[in-house]
């Protein structure tokens, strides 16, 4: 044990693999650990270079192994793959990541701290009331379209279609659909407040942090992507550029490569995609605004004049990434181009 300086843990709920090599990389051990076991290894352990993959609760014991004096990082799955010889086992696995973690060139997953997780647990919970709402509406659509019932697309015209399942003197539907269709329309009400108070919360958590208030600056970014931002990305720094950064929200093209042809195509749609999504809606309603006000961005006019919608507004998600990661790693806040260069011309 003296002689260990590499670690190697695959997580498990119950039963964890750890592989220990020495300095040269040379294997000393392969074992399992129960769960109870995990923390008094590490704790007996000098310290030690240990490596783990991002996986569930992999930032949780990132965390309690760090207590330990220990140099813990994660290390993307994907990228511990080409490290594991033939087979599939946990012993494997273990031994792959502590062959990865000590490569000069792997990148790593930062670890996030307990108000982090909090923070993301806020964000998914709305984001399943959300899915939640959106197909209990879709359900309720369909069943009143079998009955010859059909309100135009949007939230808000579900509330016409409220009003006719709870009035008991419309004779279009039968009791027994009533009656279910009751439960559903309940349902969304429901799903509708609980999202709000979500929401709310989120607000009065963006007006207390001053990085998520100075994201709240730029436009197309309101305070679900700027909490979104603080909690999905812990070290913004760690990016070399702000197309890194773009690139690993998946909002750049994805390239092919070869003999000295460039041959880009779509957007790769890596990283978190629900921070790409929330990127993307709010460049679409920036797009909106500029679609109504001739004096708002006249290059994305233009540009909106050339290419198809959705198209500009994903390049204008790609611009809001990198406008991102410029006031998060160099400081300040947004400033509309427009506006200060009509500052800038003298009177």
């Amino acid at each position: 044990m003296k002689d260990v300086t590499t670690i190697g843990l695959d997580l498990a709920k119950q039963v964890f693999q750890v592989h220990g090599a020495d300095a040269d990389g040379a294997p000393l051990f392969n074992r399992k650990l129960r769960r109870a076991e995990v923390l008094r290894f590490f704790e007996k352990l000098p310290p030690c270079l240990v490596g783990m993959e991002a996986c569930a609760s992999a930032h949780y014991w990132a965390r309690e192994i760090a207590v330990f004096g220990h140099n813990v990082k994660l290390l993307p799955p994907q990228y511990v793959k080409p490290f594991v010889k033939r087979g599939k086992t946990d012993a494997a696995d273990a031994e792959a990541i502590s062959e990865a973690v000590t490569r000069k060139t792997m990148r790593f997953v930062p670890v996030k701290t307990a108000e982090q997780q909090a923070a993301v647990m806020v964000l998914k919970t709305r984001a399943l009331l959300v899915r939640q709402r959106t197909q209990t509406i879709n359900a309720l659509r369909a069943h009143m379209g079998e009955l010859g019932i059909i309100a135009p697309i949007g939230i808000a015209n579900v509330k016409a279609l409220a009003v006719i399942i709870r009035d008991e003197a419309d004779s279009r539907l039968p009791p027994a659909a009533r009656f279910a269709l009751t439960e559903m329309v309940d349902q969304i009400e429901l799903l509708a407040s609980r999202i709000e108070r979500l929401e709310r919360e989120i607000v009065v958590q963006a007006r207390r942090d001053a990085d998520m208030r100075r994201l709240a600056t730029i436009p197309g970014v309101g305070a679900i992507i700027a909490m979104a931002i603080k909690a999905l990305v812990p070290d913004p720094g760690g990016f070399k550029s702000a197309r890194h950064f773009a690139a690993w929200i998946g909002l750049t093209p994805k390239a092919h490569s070869s003999g000295g042809k460039d041959r880009l195509g779509r957007i790769s749609k890596m990283g978190n995609s629900e921070l790409r999504s929330l990127l993307v809606t709010g460049a679409a309603s920036v797009l909106r605004h500029v679609r109504t006000d001739d004096k708002a961005r006249p290059w994305l006019k233009d540009l909106l004049g050339r290419r198809p919608f959705k198209v500009v507004a994903v390049a204008l998600a790609n611009k809001t990434a990198r406008i991102i990661w410029a006031l998060l790693t160099r400081g300040g806040v947004y400033r509309n181009p427009m506006e200060t260069r009509a500052n800038e011309i003298p009177a």
